[in-house]
């Protein structure tokens, strides 16, 4: 009878993945998305992929991510359903590989028992990168067995939730395993798959008590219901030992087949393996210089505030030293020369812009720039030029670090696609290993049923061979019998006589 249901978080009580939710606050929701979705279909290591993701939320606002995670849906019926189940006196738990912070909530928001989730480190109210808990490197099925250790219950007694390849553990060590919407890998261990994207589905599934017994007395009268003959009946003790050779031998051409085709699949998953810790390696050095281009335009920043809060200076200090005028009627003069040098003018016109020339230059001559103030001027632009350098030079720093960053990120994809071909090949080669291996235990089904036909022969001629035993042992008595009678009546009996009345016991 099922007591406890451990249910996955992301895609099964909410309606998404909290932590392609939190990547969109940092513009790297595809990459997450897609590592997101190689993990649940399995071809990509829980672990790693926790971690790789995590790395690209770092400088994440905790405030920020607590404002995201708190506006993701549950999923369709999840309030209702968890209800309906711990009223009908289930425990609920959730085992999730996201974070302590939607977890948390899940528990709190839906009454859940038990939830057992991983932490986002952080620092300063941002995150730092790193992530730690029970399920980076542990298995969901561990954390099963703590529960249900706690619960004194039985592995037979829970059932699970889960719609990726990391809840595969879980479903295994549960007494009922339920893939929900799940990828493909999951639905194959799965005792149950349920397809609609509705948590009320599973009220049908778990009835309670009652229906938990009726079920339970429909399985013991199944299990009552007679093993079909085997087909090696009737066969001679000879023909059988024929068989047994025959089979024995398909035996070592599968075992050797599937022993050749799992060193094979070792072989593609130690590539993998090293690719993946290249891949991890080289995100280590793009994200540090993601880090450094950050800080090098954090500094441009700076610099650029700087230089325009010193420019504002010199334009205030300009026009008080009296220059701004000075270039002003200079600029007055070149424009009216510039008229009287292209244009066609009449005597009259043209008299006057010489006239206004000539009073701008009288005027230009009496005005003077302050000398202090043009000192002052003067390093205030030394200044501001200083600053435009250090803007120009941080920048190209800047730059340099993003194409580094974006070289890195060329190669991870390029190691990234030479890793998933060597994880198919894997898959593949772990799929043929899997299919001689179930040709091993059929054969080796087959030679159990053929050594259990040969043990009812061997014990059918005990039987038989007893049964004659037991017949001369009587005809003998009988003879014996005779013979002590004779003996009675004073007959002198032979050495043979005396020995097989001694063998019955009758002297």
């Amino acid at each position: 009878m099922i007591k406890l249901i451990a249910f996955d978080l992301d895609n099964v009580l909410i309606d998404g993945e909290a932590v392609d939710e939190i990547g969109k606050l940092m513009d790297a929701e595809t990459e997450i998305a897609e590592i997101t979705k190689k993990a649940m279909e399995g071809d990509l290591e829980f672990e790693e992929a926790l971690k790789e993701r995590v790395a690209l939320l770092k400088g994440a606002s905790v405030d920020d991510i607590k404002d995201v995670v708190y506006k993701i849906p549950l999923m369709e019926g999840a309030s209702e359903t968890i209800a309906e189940l711990k009223k009908r006196g289930y425990k609920i738990a959730t085992i999730t590989g996201s974070f302590e912070i939607i977890a948390n909530r899940m528990k709190e928001e839906l009454g859940l028992d038990y939830a057992f989730s991983n932490v986002l480190h952080e620092e300063e109210g941002k995150l730092t990168g790193e992530v730690s808990g029970p399920l980076v490197s542990g298995s969901k099925s561990d954390v099963l067995k703590e529960i249900i250790e706690t619960e004194k219950i039985t592995a037979e007694e829970t059932a699970a939730v889960g719609d990726g390849a990391n809840d595969i553990s879980m479903l295994k060590e549960a007494g009922m395993g339920i893939a929900f919407n799940a990828k493909p890998v999951l639905k194959e261990i799965a005792d149950v798959v349920v397809e609609k994207r509705d948590l009320r589905e599973l009220l049908n599934i778990f009835k309670g008590e009652e229906a938990q017994v009726e079920k339970s007395e429909t399985e013991e009268v199944e299990e009552k219901a007679e093993e079909p003959k085997s087909p090696y009946a009737g066969k001679s003790f000879k023909e059988l030992l024929k068989e047994k050779k025959e089979f024995e031998k398909k035996l070592n051409e599968f075992t050797s087949k599937r022993d050749e085709l799992n060193e094979e699949a070792r072989t593609h998953k130690d590539l993998r393996n090293d690719l993946n810790n290249s891949i991890k390696e080289n995100l280590d050095k793009a994200l540090k210089y993601r880090d450094e281009r950050d800080q090098h335009n954090e500094e441009v920043k700076k610099y650029k505030k700087l230089r325009d809060e010193t420019n504002h200076k010199l334009k205030k200090i300009e026009w008080a030293s009296g220059k701004r005028e000075i270039v002003k009627v200079q600029s007055e003069i070149e424009k009216l020369e510039k008229t009287i040098e292209t244009k066609v003018l009449d005597i009259r016109k043209e008299n006057e812009l010489v006239k206004k020339v000539t009073d701008l230059r009288k005027e230009l001559q009496d005005m003077h720039e302050d000398e202090k103030t043009k000192k002052e001027a003067l390093e205030l632009k030394e200044v501001s030029e200083n600053y435009h350098a250090k803007v120009v030079e941080l920048s190209n720093k800047a730059q340099e670090t993003h194409e580094s960053m974006i070289e890195y990120f060329r190669k991870i994809d390029d190691i990234r696609a030479k890793a998933d071909e060597a994880h198919k090949k894997f898959v593949e080669t772990r799929e043929k290993a899997s299919a001689e291996h179930e040709s091993v235990k059929s054969v080796l089904n087959e030679i159990r049923k053929i050594n259990k036909a040969l043990d009812k022969i061997k014990a059918k001629e005990r039987s038989s061979e007893n049964e004659e035993s037991k017949k001369k042992n009587m005809a003998e008595r009988e003879v014996a019998q005779d013979i002590f009678e004779k003996f009675k009546q004073g007959k002198k009996l032979s050495k043979d006589e005396l020995m097989l009345l001694q063998k019955h016991h009758i002297v």
